[in-house]
């Protein structure tokens, strides 16, 4: 299988990259799946059903998201009823709408996306590992999946590397996001997961971020809140991961970062 992951995307300046250069990189990788975390999505917090159906139209098949995943109440009716967005599965059971992973059945492959919320410097929900370990434990790699992906959306690199390894071999891919910086460790774990510590992001990176950069500058010199934060709106990078599995395991034989348009030098 060829999957691709596109890391958070950041306003209007990420949603125009990836309708950009999505649909001739689909065709270029021949990819069969693509996942995108969206959670910064709608004016940068959030996410509506507008711009979800924006990059359902670009080629993206499965939305996770993350600690703002309920910032815009327009997204809280697409959350609950579209099987095809997923929010953090450790929200505590029963408070919050929507679901953390989903089993889809995507061109004649079962694709297993887990979407969970670190702990570390974050707000502290139910524990991320033993949450990704049921939904493991339900749909095994090579049993009753044929791909899996752990969007790991937190801030301590320590704690998205702790998952990496403990899904190493249970996982096709576990890939951080929350941090909007591509990390430089793309590599497969001794167990065949491939891993990356942040996807980086879709948006503008002239800015903070993905944000413009007057505010949280105010912020940081001043130490008071001037105005809201919004994001940056020149050329946005398209910023993901690329991953391609065995067919008989599941597990990855080969991962790439991807970085497309924008200031970042591009590697596709």
């Amino acid at each position: 299988m060829k999957v691709l992951f596109l890391g958070d995307v950041v306003g209007r300046a990420g949603r125009k990259a990836i309708t950009r250069h999505l649909p001739k990189l689909r065709k270029d990788l021949d990819l069969d799946v693509v996942v995108c975390n969206a959670e910064n999505m709608a004016g940068g917090f959030g996410i509506t059903p507008a711009t979800c159906q924006e990059l359902y139209d670009a080629g993206v098949d499965v939305i996770t998201l993350g600690n703002h995943s309920f910032d815009n109440p327009q997204g809280i009716s697409a959350i609950e009823n579209d099987e095809r967005i997923l929010r953090p599965v450790n929200y505590p059971p029963s408070t919050v709408p929507g679901r953390g992973a989903g089993l889809f059945e995507i061109k004649g492959f079962r694709v297993l996306v887990i979407n969970v919320l670190g702990r570390v410097f974050m707000d502290s929900l139910d524990d991320p590992f033993q949450a990704v370990e049921k939904e493991l434990s339900a749909a095994p790699l090579g049993e009753a999946a044929d791909f899996v992906l752990v969007d790991m959306h937190a801030e301590a690199t320590s704690e998205k590397n702790g998952m990496g390894y403990f899904c190493d071999g249970r996982a096709s891919v576990v890939v951080g996001t929350h941090q909007h910086v591509p990390t430089a460790d793309a590599r497969i774990l001794p167990g065949g997961t491939a891993y990356q510590t942040d996807a980086g992001m879709c948006g503008d990176y002239n800015s903070v971020i993905g944000m413009d950069i007057e505010e949280p500058l105010h912020r940081f010199t001043k130490r008071m809140r001037q105005s809201r934060f919004t994001p940056a709106s020149g050329d946005g990078t398209m910023c993901g991961v690329f991953v391609e599995t065995d067919n008989r395991t599941g597990l990855a034989i080969k991962v790439e970062p991807v970085r497309i348009g924008g200031v970042l030098a591009s590697s596709h």
